[in-house]
């Protein structure tokens, strides 16, 4: 993993879109040529512009994904920031998403791992300039805008300034980054904002595997290149990405890990249901 100044804070604001379809393009490739059946990884994604000018920040989004090269089936398993869970070198257990501040994207998967217990030693971290350059590139991203969404943060990083409308339309990778990073307004608080994300995620795979975006790999490689880090090998990406069509895009299920909201000595925590946990895994064929 190369070195940067700093890590970061993830935002599920844009992970869930622009991540999956890469990691299909070019990820999923670079497992092809195992006898696995599965592709595995945890997708991070960074509440910054840059993620090499972030640090030692907390993670806003982890999500786990899981691709069947048998069943085709492709699950996505998002797993709240505030999910109270043991992390290695600390003394009490803390909220999940402190681990990528302590240890970044190898303490992270290390602390999945122990939370979900299944194998997993594969991330892809990224930045928000993924979000709105994919997205622009692949020509917008058409969605419902579930209600009407007014932000403003200038002291954010970048600059939040939030301003949709209800309704059916398509958004480009500006309006895409308002979507992803609005918080406020869900009935359901965060539980509502990763079912969004998932909506996203959902509309970008599709519109990106339309025939005329194949075209766009050249334009996809350069953007990996400037705003996605990785540890995994590069080398057959290319070569055996286009094999991702042998995947079931309509077969793309979102979950989000089971528990309940609780607050504990003063913090909001989300606590996870081990046995609902256990028994979802199994389902996914996961576990």
């Amino acid at each position: 993993m190369k070195k940067r100044k700093n890590r970061s804070v993830f935002f599920r604001v844009f992970l869930i879109s622009l991540l999956i379809f890469l990691s299909l393009l070019f990820l999923a490739g670079s497992f092809m040529g195992s006898q696995e059946n599965h592709i595995r990884f945890l997708l991070i994604g960074i509440d910054s512009k840059d993620y090499r000018e972030v640090s030692s920040v907390r993670s806003d989004t982890i999500m786990l994904v899981d691709m069947n090269t048998s069943s085709g089936e492709i699950n996505i398993l998002s797993i709240p920031r505030d999910t109270r869970t043991p992390i290695e070198g600390r003394n009490n257990p803390e909220k999940i998403n402190h681990s990528f501040a302590y240890g970044g994207p190898e303490l992270t998967m290390k602390t999945v791992r122990n939370l979900l217990g299944i194998e997993i030693d594969q991330y892809v971290l990224a930045d928000y300039g993924l979000v709105r350059n994919y997205v622009d590139l692949i020509g917008g991203v058409d969605i419902y805008v579930p209600m009407d969404m007014q932000y403003s943060d200038p002291v954010a990083d970048p600059p939040l300034h939030i301003d949709l409308v209800e309704g059916e339309q398509t958004l480009d990778g500006d309006k895409a980054l308002q979507y992803l990073r609005f918080r406020k307004g869900y009935k359901d608080a965060d539980l509502g904002r990763v079912k969004a994300q998932q909506e996203f995620m959902k509309n970008l795979i599709k519109q990106s595997i339309r025939p005329v975006n194949l075209f766009k790999i050249p334009g996809m490689v350069s953007i990996y290149k400037d705003n996605m880090e990785t540890n995994v090998p590069g080398s057959n990406m290319m070569l055996y990405g286009l094999q991702s069509v042998k995947f079931d895009l309509d077969s793309i299920n979102g979950t989000t890990l089971p528990g309940s909201a609780k607050m504990m000595e003063g913090l909001s925590y989300f606590v996870h249901n081990q046995e609902e946990t256990d028994i979802l895994l199994r389902e996914l064929n996961i576990k």
